[in-house]
């Protein structure tokens, strides 16, 4: 699979609560973890046990050779993640003491991302079937040519719309699957708008809620988030993007993926950071297994 979008250093604080605006709340403790919506999914997919090809791009300084190297720790083919001329992008998060985060981003080098790069990326690829999993913390312009070149050589595109913009008519028709939030979805103009503009699907997380699918004509189906012990919320969605991508690229259908994408992004939520706690293929595997019995009864 491809995955198309940012990276990022997360500078994070975990403060005793969020503060209001003006006010200076004491008592944080920092660390810095490697993030950014595009390289926290294609890491999801990866501990999976996706081969991943990641574009996007980073700045020609230490953070951006270190987070380099953090891809490729993962096993993720970066050959296509190009060193341009600003500073890699940069994320300043606030998360309190119940896992709930405030997040400032830097774009950086994430800016200069454009459509003659993704041209030079995916012309690199070989033919065949892929999924292509992209998010908007890169410019709009790389994402739509991204999705022109899936079309063009039958790929299925995953669409993260966060942050939430205005999208063009033609990137919502390319779209076997869009993702959205709730807000981001009503941002978007809602679920019928989506719907009527040509996605495929509409997948809509919740949080705590689990997530929702979709899909014109058909019945809605629902899946609640596991219960598990929450430390940070940051990057459970970039998680469940990138199981759900990894799940459509196996071959499993829409239900499966929502399922298990919903899993790993309660596993996600374990430990602080986007990808400190992000599911390996035999921890998913357990926790579906689980949820199964439970309602199997067993």
């Amino acid at each position: 699979m491809v995955v198309l979008g940012s990276v990022n250093v997360d500078l994070v604080m975990t403060v005793p609560r969020l503060p209001s605006p003006g006010e200076t709340v004491v008592g944080g403790r920092f660390a810095r973890h490697a993030g950014g919506k595009g390289a926290n999914q294609a890491v999801a997919a990866a501990r999976l046990g996706a081969h991943v090809v990641f574009v996007g791009a980073v700045g020609d300084d230490e953070e951006g050779r270190r987070c380099r190297h953090e891809l490729v720790a993962e096993g993720i083919e970066v050959s296509p993640l190009a060193t341009v001329a600003a500073p890699t992008g940069v994320a300043a998060i606030l998360v309190d003491e119940a896992g709930e985060n405030l997040i400032a981003v830097a774009s950086g080098a994430n800016d200069l991302l454009d459509a003659t790069a993704v041209d030079v990326a995916f012309a690199a690829l070989p033919d065949g079937p892929a999924v292509v999993l992209a998010s908007l913390e890169v410019p709009l312009a790389a994402v739509e040519r991204a999705a022109q070149v899936a079309q063009q050589r039958g790929w299925r595109l995953v669409l993260n719309p966060a942050p939430a913009r205005p999208l063009p008519p033609t990137l919502l028709e390319a779209c076997e699957v869009i993702v959205p939030n709730a807000g981001e979805a009503e941002a978007l103009g809602g679920l019928e708008a989506l719907m009527a503009a040509g996605a495929g699907a509409v997948v809509v997380t919740l949080g705590a809620g689990g997530a929702s699918l979709h899909r014109p004509g058909m019945e809605t189906v629902r899946r609640p988030a596991p219960a598990v012990e929450v430390i940070d919320t940051t990057g459970a969605g970039d998680a469940f993007n990138g199981t759900l991508a990894w799940a459509l690229a196996s071959g499993w259908p829409i239900e499966a993926g929502l399922e298990a994408a919903v899993a790993a992004g309660g596993l996600s939520t374990r430990g602080s950071g986007a990808r400190a706690r992000l599911a390996t293929r035999g921890e998913l595997e357990e926790l579906l297994a689980d949820r199964v019995s439970r309602v199997d009864g067993g």
